[in-house]
């Protein structure tokens, strides 16, 4: 079963990729939830969406929409298109992602601001969100074996980062700038071979929750705490029963219970590579993810638009 939710994102991906670089944010968001909706409903499940798009963005994949031609039970945290502004762009390293829960397993948060922090198994248990980002960075060097100028840290460009940056430069990491995307750099920071170590910053609590379940498969961590703009921002948070704004949340606070991740690339990106369109089929590059099996799986797919094919099979990367 892990692997058919990868037919959402692939879906979703397909979509969205038809969109690149045609500076239109909106049209491929709104192409990719509606990919990952007809596939999703075509899946032996009783979804539950509870955490989606937001009502400005999507109404087909919004919090508390069911889907599924009906069976198991789940809850899911979708973003059809994570880097929209990517794919609006022409840029790297878009994707569409889902994560699978069991019923009330996933915690549900206000959209809103949170401060992030995640790492890979190796430097698991040696991070602490409330410590200074030099502390932090000198201590996943150690868990590495490496000077801290071999630390590559991942970043969102954003004015509220200045002095994040100015910090990471004074402990002397290096430091990736990306313009979207904060999930692909949680998933990057955990997956060798990427070059990358630690992924910081301020975003999304959606995109938090995304994260955490990514890195529960990954066997990474990741820390969170909110980072209020208002007092009405905090009022939210402590209706939803989160009475503590100061709390740091983990990995196993946002997905609790075993967990299926799906992502599929929409544009080349240091983790997954991008739909690639040919005569008559398209190819797609997948990762999928689940706790309960323990394994983690990169796919590659070739979608037909026909039945009378003209193009044969090609093996992955010629």
């Amino acid at each position: 079963m892990c692997e058919t939710y990868a037919r959402a994102t692939e879906r979703a991906a397909l979509a969205s990729a038809r969109w690149l670089g045609r500076a239109d944010e909106q049209g491929a968001l709104a192409a990719a939830a509606v990919g990952m909706r007809e596939e999703l409903d075509r899946l032996a499940i009783d979804g539950r969406v509870v955490i989606g798009a937001t009502a400005d963005e999507s109404e087909e994949l919004a919090a508390g929409v069911h889907v599924g031609a009906g069976g198991t039970i789940v809850d899911l945290a979708v973003d059809p298109l994570e880097g929209a502004g990517v794919v609006a762009r022409g840029s790297s390293g878009a994707m569409a992602m889902i994560a699978v829960g069991e019923p009330d397993q996933l915690l549900t948060l206000p959209d809103m601001y949170m401060r992030k922090m995640a790492v890979g198994p190796v430097a698991r248990g040696k991070i602490d969100l409330r410590r200074p980002v030099g502390e932090n960075v000198r201590a996943i060097a150690e868990a590495y074996g490496r000077r801290v100028g071999d630390v590559t840290t991942i970043i969102l460009e954003r004015p509220r980062h200045h002095d994040l940056i100015e910090e990471v430069r004074e402990a002397g990491a290096r430091i990736k700038l990306i313009q979207d995307g904060d999930v692909t750099a949680s998933i990057s920071a955990a997956v060798r071979g990427t070059n990358d170590h630690l992924a910081i910053g301020i975003g999304g609590s959606r995109q938090a929750i995304l994260a955490a379940a990514a890195l529960r498969c990954l066997g990474g961590e990741l820390q969170a705490q909110f980072w209020p703009t208002s007092r009405g921002e905090i009022d939210a948070a402590r209706e939803a029963g989160i009475e503590d704004i100061e709390r740091v949340f983990t990995s196993e606070d946002f997905v609790s219970g075993e967990v299926i991740v799906a992502a599929t690339g929409v544009s080349n990106g240091d983790l997954l590579q991008g739909v690639r369109f040919l005569a008559d089929s398209a190819l797609t590059h997948s990762l999928v993810m689940c706790t309960r099996c323990n394994w983690v799986r990169f796919t590659n797919g070739i979608y037909f638009f026909a039945r009378e094919r003209r193009e044969a099979v090609r093996l992955p990367g010629l």
